[in-house]
């Protein structure tokens, strides 16, 4: 196993990068405030007033950045990179434009400001892709992908075929079943930077774990329910012996009434913003068929509770006549012409928020799913019903970080993941990775067809 000298550099290198493009956004942002914005107003800002523009233009740029994870370079690919960036400087330009208005305060100055917030914003986009891609060139060249070894087990998933298509971080070269002798295995695993421990029993992973650690061998490996639970475990330092606490009993009192909170907040405004387009879609789909404007459907939420979901039809009247599932395929002829665009542009999905405002649903959380499919998955899976300790929410994890292809079980495990390491924050930057993964073709299907998706 040859080591790359470079890699314990790694997480120093990330973190200059993002001072760097940091440092040349607040730079962009400061001349155009010394230069244009300063002068607008009746009494300008002198010295500490400018460094206090400068410090809360920074604060807004670190935060946006962190929740679009904009700084990803070399972890994520590029374009998705820069896709996060752009999304960030939107928000944040956006904000400081408002904050220009309301200190300059004149009606005249309206469009000029908007026209150098534009170019702001153009430049600062120019700017970042221009570091991005010269950062991420560096980036490989200094970390090349790790050649990998998969130790595989009985069960079959398309892991190494995901891993594959990253060829600029993965290399799996090789790969050995765990029914050839342990000393086989890991003789061959010091020929490797890395290796991937692929579904195996947690026997052999824990033995394999431990040989890994004692030559400093980096491992990925895929969890086991038990491992995600495990993973939101806190320490019991009472006694001289380590000792892990899984409490297990969903979100606290606290973390309940700030969701609540939330909740209540985001779906009072996205319903007074988004009541025009529901209108406006409510009335072209009557006009097309005649039928009725909303779709209904009994869905699965916190502790099994059963609700009605609501949405704007998007398909014809009966599509579903023998009453069974029918899953929708992109080209489904049952979608009607207004159903397409409005399942396109999720304006079907809008009319969830008053079941979020009722207290059905969150706004974060994971899917809430059919009660036939509740059954159906439970009797396959019967961890899935871990999912219901909390409400089902609009958006979640799983929809933000799963693909189209992803498993049933790998959805699971995210919505696991999310349930016993749930902060207010981690809800936030769901919000903002949710905006994100609507630009992102890939990653939008995943909202279609997570467990099976109902025909609306």
């Amino acid at each position: 196993m040859k080591k790359n000298r470079f890699e314990p550099l790694k997480n120093l290198y990330r973190k200059a990068i993002s001072c760097l493009i940091t440092l040349a956004i607040v730079l962009i942002f400061y001349s155009f405030w010394t230069r244009h914005f300063n002068g607008m107003m009746d009494r300008d800002f002198l010295g500490k007033g400018n460094i206090m523009i400068a410090l809360v233009y920074l604060v807004m740029t670190i935060l946006f950045f962190r929740a679009f994870k904009a700084y990803k370079i070399g972890y994520f690919k590029v374009a998705s990179t820069i896709l996060s960036q752009v999304l960030a400087l939107i928000c944040i330009n956006s904000i400081a434009m408002l904050q220009i208005i309301l200190m300059v305060g004149k009606v005249a100055t309206l469009q000029t400001i908007l026209t150098q917030i534009l170019m702001m914003t153009a430049i600062d986009i120019l700017v970042c892709v221009i570091l991005t891609l010269i950062l991420n060139k560096i980036y490989t060249l200094m970390f090349p992908p790790y050649c990998m070894l998969e130790i595989y087990g009985e069960h079959e998933n398309n892991l190494r075929g995901k891993m594959g298509m990253r060829a600029d971080k993965y290399i799996l070269e090789a790969s050995i079943h765990i029914s050839e002798p342990m000393e086989k295995i890991q003789q061959k695993i010091l020929k490797y930077d890395a290796i991937l421990l692929n579904d195996i029993p947690s026997r052999i992973k824990n033995q394999l774990l431990k040989f890994c650690f004692s030559n400093s061998v980096r491992v990925y490996f895929t969890p086991k329910i038990s491992d995600v639970i495990a993973s939101g475990a806190s320490d019991v330092d009472l006694f001289d012996s380590p000792l892990f606490l899984c409490k297990n009993s969903g979100l606290t009192l606290d973390q309940r009434f700030l969701k609540r909170a939330m909740d209540i907040f985001l779906s009072v405004i996205g319903l007074v913003l988004s009541c025009p387009f529901i209108l406006v879609s409510a009335a072209c789909i009557k006009a097309h068929d005649h039928g009725p404007v909303f779709f209904t459907q009994r869905r699965c939420s916190l502790d099994g509770k059963i609700f009605t979901m609501y949405k704007l039809r998007s398909m014809v009247v009966d599509a579903e006549v023998d009453g069974k599932s029918k899953p929708a395929t992109d080209n489904d002829d049952r979608i009607t012409p207004v159903g397409r665009f409005i399942r396109k542009t999720r304006i079907d999905e809008l009319p969830q928020l008053v079941n979020v405002l009722r207290g059905d649903m969150s706004i974060v959380g994971p899917r809430p799913e059919r009660v036939e499919h509740v059954e159906k998955y439970t009797a396959a899976i019967p961890e899935f019903s871990y999912r219901m300790k909390v409400k089902g929410g609009l958006t979640g994890y799983a929809q933000v970080y799963g693909k189209y292809n992803t498993s049933a079980y790998d959805k699971l495990k995210m919505d696991l993941k999310y349930i016993v390491n749930y902060s207010f924050l981690m809800d936030i930057q769901i919000l903002f990775m949710t905006v994100k993964v609507i630009f992102m073709k890939e990653s939008t299907e995943g909202f279609r067809r997570d467990f099976g998706r109902d025909h609306e």
